[in-house]
């Protein structure tokens, strides 16, 4: 275990941090859906209320259509806690998992389906990374007073550096609020990890003439003291899904249906936000749609797991994927696949636990530090 000197904690990165979460074994493999469905029910029966599945808005519909609630990250995370089940089973990627293990309560336990599951854009910023770049930047400008902000989109124990810190946490929803909060409380603000995120809130509170980023892969490219005279400091990560979005795709879903409206989630690069009709998280492109009338056309700017959901839930408006052929999934939400489901599932009911995600309770203390600054904003 490496030091998050900043905070004091103890961790190591992600890519060891979940070694020990298993494989699927070679005879889940090759399940067909409708026996694989029968399983599914049948154990969920036998279980009972013992258990709670939540499925990420981002899952593929065989996942989806065995969740008891779904969601985005944060909100599947609360409906948990909501209930008394023992077992939560996270349809979702690490960092979800471990932040319904920090909201739930002590005799709930988190369970990922797949070790695979692990968000590109969480490891692009990892604790141990941060501090380092945090000692460096505040070492440069010791009178400068920065207030860390993570997106929900993180590891647990960047949530707890944050909280060390004097920062929170925030959704693509509350973003802003995030902001003023820390504003109110500092002079700048380090984001963390998705730049595209966090240039779209400093657009839209005004200061997006005070912006800096820090390439945490190059930090010779910046000088520290003058990246903490900005206002903003955006860290150098983003969503591969929604980077992929480019303002000629909304051109040319705009020349190909002229009547066609644009939602995109604010993960996307400036220009695409700026060309898009709605802009919001994925609670709010699911609102979008489904307060759409009959006849409209939208097209949407996100994983297109959801998009798909979309067009079979609101049949009545046309739902079309923003970037068309080229739209492509999560390659970590992939990773939860049915089968992963069954068999985690068929564990339980054989009274076995697997892929248990649990965070140090020092780390996860402080994460619930970040969590409820956010819910004072």
């Amino acid at each position: 275990m490496a030091k998050v000197h900043a905070s004091n904690l103890e961790t190591e990165l992600s890519l060891f941090k979940y070694g020990h979460l298993e494989q699927l074994p070679p005879a889940y493999r090759d399940l067909e859906e409708d026996e694989r469905t029968e399983r599914i029910e049948a154990a969920r029966e036998e279980l009972g209320d013992d258990v709670v599945v939540l499925g990420h808005n981002y899952q593929r519909r065989e996942v989806v259509e065995h969740a008891d609630f779904v969601g985005d990250s944060y909100g599947l995370s609360k409906r948990a806690a909501e209930t008394d089940a023992e077992y939560v089973i996270f349809g979702g990627v690490t960092f979800m998992a471990e932040s319904a293990d920090v909201i739930t309560d002590d005799d709930q336990t988190v369970i990922l389906p797949s070790m695979e599951a692990s968000c590109p854009m969480a490891g692009m910023a990892e604790a141990l990374q941060v501090d380092a770049a945090w000692a460096e930047i505040t070492d440069a400008a010791p009178d400068a007073n920065i207030v860390p902000v993570t997106y929900m989109n993180s590891y647990a124990d960047l949530k707890a550096f944050c909280a060390s810190q004097g920062g929170l946490v925030c959704t693509s929803s509350n973003a802003h609020r995030a902001f003023e909060w820390a504003f109110e409380r500092g002079d700048t603000v380090l984001f963390l990890p998705d730049k595209h995120l966090g240039e779209n809130t400093a657009y839209r509170l005004g200061v997006e003439d005070r912006i800096a980023e820090w390439d945490p892969w190059d930090p010779e490219g910046k000088d520290p003291a003058e990246v903490a005279d900005a206002d903003v400091i955006l860290w150098d990560g983003y969503c591969q899904v929604h980077e992929r979005f480019t303002d000629e795709h909304v051109a040319a879903i705009r020349e190909e249906h002229p009547d066609a409206n644009v939602v995109v989630h604010p993960e996307c690069r400036r220009e695409v936000v700026e060309a898009a009709d709605v802009v919001g998280s994925t609670s709010t492109i699911r609102e979008t749609i489904a307060d759409a009338d009959p006849g409209e056309t939208w097209a949407v700017g996100t994983e297109i797991h959801l998009t798909r959901h979309l067009r079979r839930w609101h049949p009545e408006v046309e739902v079309l994927p923003l970037c068309g052929d080229a739209c492509m999934d999560c390659n970590a939400m992939r990773q939860i696949d049915p089968n992963y489901l069954t068999w985690v599932l068929e564990e339980l009911a054989e009274g076995r636990e697997r892929n248990v995600i649990e965070v140090d309770p020092e780390e996860a203390e402080l994460a619930k530090v970040a969590l409820d600054r956010m819910l004072e904003v």
